[in-house]
């Protein structure tokens, strides 16, 4: 994982993947919505887009029982490019379903990108953390597999179970990676203290920001106020 830069970007919604190839064309997307977005369309209709899109693609899944269009939403991201999505949701408030949609397709694909150094990160902060790894539902010492399987998983349970439920054990996830990183840079070297923890840090930070999101959106959703 780089800290910072790289392959993950520290922003608004803490991990953002880089390098990610735009595709040729949007080959599920409603052709309306990319009309609108590729017209340059007034803020106001893109996020009216954004909010009326997040709704129905969450609407579609829970009323389906075709595991076909589960998988097809899950890998929404890896058909369409982050970038076609972003462009849809990345703008919308955390406070809001796009928002939060778009923070929960950047975890699964940072989670994938990554198994390996989050893996080890979770190793690291598992033993500091209380409860959150029975909440993510991840073992105290998961390999790459789990990690993937994991990030599935959390996805999986915003369309199929209670959305609630999902944004709570996102939360949780992020929670014992942050925790990770902190000690890490805790026990770096005094020469690679100044710059290495700093960066590490920082990512930490903007993680910490992102987990607090998900929580609050969790709290929204079961009052009725996520939209």
């Amino acid at each position: 994982m780089h800290h910072g830069s790289g392959s993950v970007v520290a922003s608004r919604t803490a991990f953002t993947p880089t390098g990610s190839p735009r595709p040729n064309r949007p080959g599920q997307l409603d052709p309306a919505i990319v009309d609108g977005i590729a017209g340059g369309a007034d803020p106001s209709v893109i996020s009216e887009i954004s909010h009326a899109s997040a709704a129905a693609l969450l609407d579609r899944v829970h009323h389906t029982a075709d595991p076909e269009v589960v998988t097809r939403v899950l890998t929404l991201v890896d058909r369409e490019g982050v970038d076609v999505i972003a462009e849809l949701w990345s703008h919308a408030e955390p406070d809001s379903l796009p928002g939060i949609l778009w923070r929960l397709y950047l975890l699964r694909s940072w989670m994938r990108a990554h198994d390996a150094s989050i893996a080890r990160l979770w190793r690291i902060g598992e033993p500091v953390a209380t409860a959150a790894s029975a909440i993510a539902g991840v073992d105290d010492a998961p390999t790459e597999a789990d990690i993937e399987r994991t990030a599935d998983s959390i996805l999986a349970g915003a369309f199929t179970g209670d959305f609630a439920v999902a944004l709570d054990r996102a939360a949780a996830f992020v929670d014992v990676v942050v925790l990770g990183l902190r000690v890490e840079a805790k026990h770096l070297s005094a020469s690679e203290k100044r710059d290495k923890a700093a960066r590490i840090l920082h990512t930490a930070g903007n993680l910490q920001v992102t987990a607090h999101d998900f929580r609050h959106g969790a709290n929204l959703w079961r009052r009725g106020k996520l939209e």
